[in-house]
C-alpha cells in the first residue's frame, strides 16, 4: 500500500512502542526480582533463571527471527513476535509457581527476539530518503516501587494488543521470499544452539568460574556449533546467513563497533549504578535521577540533532567523536573517589556519556543497515541486534570479573571494603573506556561513505545514506 508521510511516522511510533515495551519489561523485571523471590520462594540461584531464561531465548533467536522476517514478511513476523511477547507476559503475570514463570519468560524472550529482529527492517522499509531515515533511526533509539510484581507483566497486555492492532493498520504488508527460497533448517538449528550455549556460558560465567569445566565446555560447544553452522552456510543453496554479507565493509565494521561499544556501555549502565548505590549509598530513586542528565541529552539527539549531524558530516565523524566522548566519560568515572559528590564526580561523566551515546547510536545502526539489499534487511537487523547483545553480555561478564578480582586483591593488601570496591570499579571503567576508544578508531577508520556496492547476490545495494554527501 502507498503510505503518506504522516502515516509512516505513525507507523514508526508503533514500532517504537513495541520496542519500548520489550526494553522496559527487561529493566522492570530486574527491579522486581526481590518481590518475585519472596512471593514464589525462589532461592538465590534459581532466581537467576527469571532473567536467564529470557536472555537465552532472546539471544538465541535474534538471528533466526530476522531471517524468518526476510523469508515470510517483516510485518507478519513482527505481529507474531508482539503477540507471543504479549501472551507470555499475561502468563508471567498470572504465574503462581516458579516453573510457570520461568517457562513463560523463555517464551517471552522468543517473542521479544523476533519482534526486535525485524523492527529495524520495517523502519528501513518505511523510510527510504536519507534525511528521513536518519531522523527515524534517531527516534527509534531512544512503575515498580508501589505495585505488585504481577502487574509489571500484565501492563504489557493492553500495550501489546494496541501495538498489534495498530500494526495491522499502519505497517505495510510486504511479502517475503519464502516461495522462492526454503528455510535452512540445519543452519537455523546450529546457529540458534550456538548462541544459546554462548549466552548461557556468559551469564553464568562469574558464578561457575571462567575456567571451570562447565564454562569452558559450554563455550567449546558454542564454538563447535558455530563452526558447523559456517560449514553448512558455505554449502547450501539457500543459506540462513549468506556469508557474503560480511564482505560488505559497513556491515562487518558496524557489527564489530557494536560489540565493542555495547561492552563499554554496559560498563556505564551497570557498574556506575553499583558505584552510586554501594559506594556513595544512593537510593534506587536517586540512582535513577543521576542518569537523568544523560537521558535528556540522548533524547535531544534522538529528536533530530543526531540526524542533522549524520546528514552534515556523514557516518564516521559523529560515530568516532561520540565514542571518544563516551570513552572520556568512562575515564572520568575511573577517578571517582569513595566520598565522591554528584556535581564534581558523577555529573561530568554522565554529560559526556550522554553526548557520546546520543551521537554514536544513530550512525552505527545506519551503517549496519545501509549497505544491505531489502531482501537481506531482516538478517542484517538480527545480526546487529545479536552483536549488541553478545557484546554487552560478554563485556559485562569480563568487566564484572575484572572488578571483582581487583577488589579482592585490594582487600587482601589491607584496603578497606569501600576503597577496595571502588578500586575494582575503577579498573573496569578504564577497560570499558578502552573498548569505546577501540570502537571509535575502527568506526572512524573503516566505515565507507560516498559509494554504493553490490549485494552478495549481485543485487544493487541501497547505500542511501552514503549518497547523501
Amino acid at each position: 500500500m502507498t503510505m503518506n508521510s504522516r502515516t509512516r511516522w505513525y507507523a514508526l511510533i508503533v514500532l517504537c512502542l513495541g520496542s519500548l515495551m520489550i526494553v522496559l519489561d527487561t529493566t522492570i523485571v530486574n527491579v522486581a526480582l526481590p518481590s518475585i523471590r519472596a512471593d514464589l520462594g525462589f532461592s538465590e540461584t534459581s532466581l537467576a533463571w527469571v532473567v536467564n531464561a529470557y536472555l537465552l531465548t532472546f539471544g538465541g533467536f535474534l538471528l533466526l527471527g530476522g531471517r524468518l522476517g526476510d523469508l515470510f514478511g517483516h510485518r507478519r513476523l513482527f505481529l507474531f513476535g508482539i503477540s507471543l511477547f504479549t501472551v507470555s507476559s499475561l502468563v508471567c503475570g498470572l504465574s503462581t509457581t516458579q516453573g510457570m514463570l520461568v517457562a513463560a519468560r523463555a517464551v517471552q524472550g522468543l517473542g521479544g527476539a523476533v519482534a526486535s529482529a525485524v523492527s529495524l527492517s520495517l523502519m528501513m522499509t518505511l523510510f527510504t530518503e536519507p534525511a528521513e531515515r536518519a531522523k527515524a533511526m534517531g527516534v527509534f533509539g531512544i512503575l515498580t516501587d508501589s505495585i505488585n510484581w504481577h502487574w509489571i507483566f500484565l501492563v504489557n497486555l493492553p500495550i501489546g494488543v494496541a501495538v498489534f492492532l495498530l500494526s495491522l493498520r499502519l505497517l505495510p504488508p510486504a511479502a517475503g521470499t519464502a516461495v522462492a527460497r526454503r528455510l535452512d533448517v540445519a543452519g537455523a538449528v546450529t546457529v540458534t544452539g550456538a548462541l544459546m550455549l554462548a549466552v548461557y556460558a556468559i551469564v553464568n560465567g562469574n558464578q561457575a568460574g571462567w575456567t571451570s569445566g562447565q564454562t569452558l565446555g559450554l563455550l567449546g560447544g558454542a564454538v563447535a556449533l558455530m563452526a558447523t553452522f559456517l560449514g553448512i552456510e558455505s554449502r547450501v543453496d539457500s543459506p540462513l546467513m549468506p556469508l557474503g554479507l560480511f564482505r560488505l565493509r559497513n556491515v562487518a565494521t558496524a557489527n564489530i563497533v557494536g560489540i565493542l561499544w555495547a561492552a563499554a556501555m554496559f560498563a556505564w549502565f551497570f557498574l556506575s549504578a553499583l558505584y552510586l548505590q554501594l559506594v556513595l549509598g544512593y537510593s534506587p530513586l536517586r540512582v535513577g535521577l543521576s542518569f537523568l542528565p544523560a537521558n535528556l541529552i540522548m533524547g535531544a539527539f534522538s529528536l533530530g540533532l543526531s540526524a542533522k549531524l549524520v546528514m552534515r558530516f556523514g557516518l564516521r565523524k559523529p560515530l568516532g567523536t561520540g565514542l571518544i566522548l563516551a570513552a572520556a566519560g568512562l575515564v572520568l568515572f575511573a577517578r571517582a573517589p569513595v566520598g565522591g559528590s554528584f556535581v564534581a564526580d558523577v555529573l561530568p561523566s554522565m554529560i559526556l556519556l550522554g553526548f557520546g551515546a546520543g551521537m554514536a547510536f544513530n550512525p552505527v545502526l545506519l551503517a549496519a543497515m545501509s549497505d544491505v539489499a531489502p531482501e537481506e534487511s531482516g538478517l542484517a537487523s538480527g545480526v546487529v541486534n545479536t552483536a549488541f547483545m553478545m557484546g554487552g553480555a560478554l563485556g559485562l561478564a569480563v568487566l564484572a570479573s575484572l572488578a571483582a578480582s581487583r577488589s579482592d586483591s585490594l582487600r587482601s593488601s589491607g584496603e578497606g571494603s569501600l576503597s577496595a570496591l571502588t578500586g575494582g570499579y575503577h579498573l573496569a571503567f578504564v577497560v570499558g573506556s578502552l573498548f569505546a576508544a577501540a570502537a571509535a578508531t575502527i568506526g572512524a577508520t573503516l566505515l565507507r561513505e560516498g559509494k554504493q556496492v553490490p549485494a552478495p547476490g549481485g543485487h544493487e545495494q541501497a547505500g542511501a545514506l552514503a549518497n547523501a554527501e
